[in-house]
């Protein structure tokens, strides 16, 4: 056999997307250039690695195990860049991170120092649905994923990063008064939800359940920054997370709106697979979080105290 390092990347990620055309894309190759490279790997086996039906490329029994081979060989390589630069003093490597769409407020700034301090990292961060990032836990595809709500059912181990605090949010240019203790003010008011499965969501349903609020009007979106542009535009109020709204606070083109019951908080968690082995440059991310991390949040989220001066309020009022 005769196969080569560049031939394993492709076949892998092949494996792993389903897909020559997405991993083309991810592999910044042309498609020709992926599928000549794949023929040729799997000219080398007496048995089909993969197989298309109809439209659809499925990987053989046989050919997930050679993934599984190849996947071990370039740990192994990225094994052995991580020591010829470790003796230098550097960090080599791919670090692999799924997250919700929300998450792209936190994870670039919990990201920053240790990439500045670590140039040879390749950063693979996958921006997508909760539904996603889960099933990229369960399978065991990133180093780390990033969620608000822990996942049910599943073997992890996670992370605390930081709280999660959601409040109700209203265009600046909406004048309408809100009273903090009107238990009709979701019957008067367009709701705007994230969609279905979103932990946003999830948290949003889970206050209003437990308030007993009737919600008549509502509009479904399916990213944060809809909804924003939506409460922005006036077409109705939402309960969104503070952090990814900081420049239309400052702006004046949202305000955070008192209300009882709210802020309503989850937590931020870097989550990953209990049976995961870690590679060198994702071991080295997770000690530079447990170190850090409380440092990147003092300087780069203390603008929410101003706003969670709410929260503690609303533990004092309950408390008496």
């Amino acid at each position: 056999m005769n196969y080569t390092l560049h031939q394993l990347q492709i076949f892998l990620k092949v494996t792993q997307l389903k897909s020559i055309t997405k991993a083309a894309d991810e592999l910044n190759l042309t498609q020709p250039a992926v599928s000549i490279q794949l023929k040729n790997f799997q000219m080398q086996f007496d048995v089909p690695l993969t197989e298309v039906v109809g439209r659809k490329l499925y990987v053989t029994d046989f050919g997930n195990e050679i993934a599984e081979v190849a996947q071990r060989i370039l740990n192994e390589i990225d094994l052995l860049n991580f020591m010829t630069l470790s003796s230098k003093g550097q960090i080599s490597g791919r670090l692999v991170i799924s997250i919700v769409s929300t998450g792209k407020y936190i994870m670039p700034i919990f990201l920053h120092d240790f990439l500045k301090n670590n140039l040879s990292v390749e950063l693979v961060m996958d921006v997508t649905n909760r539904t996603k990032v889960l099933e990229s836990l369960e399978k065991n595809e990133a180093d780390f994923c990033l969620l608000s709500i822990l996942p049910e059912n599943m073997v992890f181990e996670n992370e605390e990063l930081m709280e999660n605090n959601l409040f109700l949010v209203k265009s600046g240019n909406n004048q309408i008064k809100i009273e903090k203790s009107d238990n009709n003010l979701f019957d008067k008011i367009q709701l705007i939800y994230r969609e279905e499965g979103s932990g946003t969501r999830r948290v949003m349903e889970h206050y209003l359940k437990r308030n007993n609020f009737n919600v008549r009007k509502k509009i479904e979106l399916t990213s944060n920054e809809a909804v924003k542009q939506a409460v922005i535009s006036d077409l109705g109020c939402s309960i969104m997370p503070l952090i990814g709204i900081k420049n239309e606070l400052i702006v004046g083109d949202l305000k955070v709106v008192p209300f009882k019951g709210l802020p309503v908080n989850s937590t931020w968690n870097l989550v990953w697979n209990k049976n995961k082995r870690f590679s060198p440059v994702a071991q080295s991310f997770l000690d530079f979080l447990k170190v850090n991390k409380q440092t990147i949040i003092a300087e780069n989220f203390s603008w929410t105290d101003k706003y969670n001066i709410l929260k503690k309020r609303k533990h004092s009022l309950s408390g008496n």
